[in-house]
């Protein structure tokens, strides 16, 4: 009976990982395995429930960031994703304080501010983009130049 359980249990939860395809229970699909192998075995219950814990944490904790960092699943790099550390000309006077600035990021005009409200950057200065905050590129001067100007402003 014990044998029956481990079965539905991996079964189950292969059929979760299927549907969800969010790398959500495979971790524990692979306990599940363990224990029905012990299972099968002849290892007491209480074995069994420990390594399917352990096992299915070990490849939780261990496993996940590795196979999530290679695979995503369902992630698709956005616009916004792509633009950080990409390089962008100022259009208009960036200036945190004034609450002015815009940046053009291949082709758009982009609202533009900068990570230090000490630093402002004139129209044609270049930046590089270090953030996104909702509609605005957050920005830091691409040199040691353009800081060294824009700092002098």
């Amino acid at each position: 009976m014990v044998i029956i359980t481990w079965i539905v249990l991996l079964i189950a939860f292969l059929v979760i990982e299927f549907v969800t395809v969010g790398l959500a229970t495979i971790w524990f699909a692979g306990g599940a395995l363990v224990a029905l192998i012990l299972a099968a075995l002849g290892v007491g219950i209480g074995w069994q429930i420990a390594a399917f814990f352990v096992v299915s944490f070990v490849l939780l904790f261990f496993t996940r960031p590795v196979v999530v960092k290679y695979i995503k699943p369902g992630k698709i790099k956005t616009n916004y994703e792509s633009a950080i550390g990409k390089q962008v000309r100022i259009k208009e006077k960036v200036d945190n304080i004034a609450g002015t600035g815009t940046a053009d990021l291949e082709g758009q005009e982009w609202t533009a501010r900068m990570e230090d409200d000490a630093v402002t950057l004139d129209a044609g200065m270049l930046a590089e983009v270090v953030e996104i905050s909702g509609v605005k590129l957050i920005l830091k001067p691409l040199n040691r130049e353009n800081g060294k100007e824009a700092m002098e402003q």
